[in-house]
């Protein structure tokens, strides 16, 4: 059994639907099993860990078989739920990870190619908001970003795509920082699945377009962060170096 999630909380609203009956169902069979009685024709299907062989690269794994080993935890739960959400990314991400496989092979460092693919599909967010913010965010201008312009907060959309972010959520902690997406030079960030795959070019990737966020500062997403008090925190809210 997983333990108890809160799909109450606002990083989860683009999973609830699914995650909810999927947990449910989790309660009583494999996390594979409900994850693949929630799925949608668009994602994979998802297959115990056991279905991995012994010296295969995951990724090249899932890339070949169209199948997603899956364990009983939460962190393979939630990266189920990221594939339900947004499959075509899911998709894009695995077929560049395969790619780079392929070219390359597994050895003891990534590359900053699958070094980035791997951060933005764990712990990565996109970020939609007005300009202002993301001047104060790139320059990690923390006051500004959440006291100053706090209101300009209602005209954003912050989407957590990262499972194992998603996963630290479920105990919230002041420090969780997700890497955020940098936006193109049009300074779009839509949220939707098909643009945001469509935007994860190699070239662009292996040169790490994040930005921190430390996420609970958030307007809405932690009570405490209705003072402004609660930025001053140089552990968590750090300045630009």
């Amino acid at each position: 059994m997983l333990p108890a999630v809160d799909w109450a909380q606002p990083w989860l609203a683009p999973y609830r639907t699914h995650g909810e009956v999927a947990a449910q169902a989790a309660s009583n069979a494999s996390v594979a099993s409900a994850l693949q009685a929630a799925k949608p024709p668009s994602a994979p299907d998802f297959v115990h860990q056991d279905n991995l062989p012994a010296g295969q690269a995951y990724e090249a794994h899932i890339f070949e078989t169209r199948t997603v080993p899956t364990r009983d935890n939460l962190h393979d739960f939630f990266n189920g739920l990221v594939w339900l959400a947004f499959p075509q990314t899911k998709r894009r991400l695995n077929e560049l990870q395969a790619a780079e496989i392929a070219r390359t092979g597994v050895g003891a460092t990534r590359g900053p190619l699958r070094d980035a693919l791997t951060l933005f599909d764990e712990n990565g967010a996109v970020l939609d908001a007005p300009a202002a913010l993301w001047d104060a965010l790139v320059a990690r201008d923390w006051q500004a970003l959440f006291v100053t312009q706090r209101a300009l907060w209602s005209e954003a959309r912050l989407l957590v795509f990262g499972h194992a972010l998603l996963e630290k959520l479920v105990s919230p902690r002041k420090a969780a920082t997700a890497h955020v997406l940098l936006p193109d030079a049009a300074r779009s960030n839509a949220l939707d699945d098909a643009t945001l795959a469509q935007r994860l070019g190699p070239e662009w990737l292996a040169q790490k377009p994040f930005v921190p966020l430390p996420v609970l500062g958030v307007p809405g997403w932690c009570a405490a962060n209705a003072s402004a008090e609660y930025y001053d925190d140089p552990k968590v809210f750090r300045p630009r170096p």
